[in-house]
């Protein structure tokens, strides 16, 4: 295939690299502060549009669960843009009220569309509405939060602490249901759920990803992986479950090529 983004190569390092929700188009956002979208067909892949936002390099973009809007953080910025692709307008959120950060950058979105997630320094956590983007609640693990996943239904939210601990929260109450150690963690990284809402997987600093069942997450302190993947030799910085469940990726942007399928 063609490259995707053959009509506009970004200038700097991609950040984002996202299909839409349902439509057969591609999104690259990164450090040329821009996101541009691309007509997916194999062929040309014609450049749909391209937004730049001034003094901005992108941090994270990520499209809404409607494919309506794309939410991007910046790489040193305590404010977030929306770009709404219906009106093609592009709306600075310059502050949200009750949140406290310097920066924002990392942040997830949840399955249902419903809230946005914002990881914040010292642990905080802030649940924002997805359709106002104002604050609901703030959560707080011990010690540093590095990554959060949503479970496929919305109603838990799974947080990694850079000492390696995984935090379970209810949604609707914000209360810690359960927390528990990821095994042989020095320093977590990434993690996600599978749609099914079978498997919990946890990658750390030593590029161990740890696999767990969700059932044995929620009831004991220290679980035992059902698998413990050990092909990364540098840090793991991203793990995600294909749609069926079938297949785990897991990467380091630490070297060239260490993507493995497992």
């Amino acid at each position: 295939c063609l490259p995707a983004n053959q009509e506009r190569l970004a200038n700097g390092r991609l950040a984002t690299v996202q299909f839409h929700p349902s439509a057969q188009v591609v999104m690259t956002a990164g450090h040329d502060r821009s996101v541009s979208l691309f007509q997916v067909d194999g062929i040309r892949n014609p450049k749909i549009q391209s937004i730049y936002l001034e003094s901005f390099p992108i941090y994270k973009a990520c499209f809404s669960v409607d494919g309506e809007q794309v939410i991007a953080t910046g790489t040193h910025h305590k404010m977030f843009f929306v770009y709404d692709m219906m009106s093609g307008s592009i709306i600075p959120i310059q502050k949200v009220r009750g949140v406290e950060e310097r920066f924002l950058r990392n942040f997830e979105v949840s399955p249902n569309g419903s809230f946005m997630l914002l990881t914040g320094t010292s642990g905080y956590l802030h649940l924002l509405s997805m359709k106002t983007k104002e604050l609901i609640s703030t959560m707080k693990v011990n010690g540093r939060c590095t990554a959060s996943a949503f479970t496929p239904d919305s109603s838990k939210i799974y947080s990694y602490s850079k000492e390696g601990e995984v935090f379970i929260w209810d949604v609707r109450s914000r209360k810690c249901l359960h927390k528990f150690e990821d095994e042989g963690s020095l320093e977590g990284k990434c993690i996600a759920v599978s749609k099914n809402n079978q498997y919990v997987a946890c990658g750390s600093a030593s590029g161990v990803v740890n696999l767990y069942t969700t059932d044995v997450c929620l009831k004991e302190n220290r679980p035992k992986p059902v698998k413990a993947i050990m092909n990364l030799v540098t840090s793991a910085t991203c793990v995600t479950f294909n749609p069926t469940t079938e297949i785990l990726a897991v990467a380091s942007c630490e070297t060239d090529e260490a993507v493995k399928l497992v």
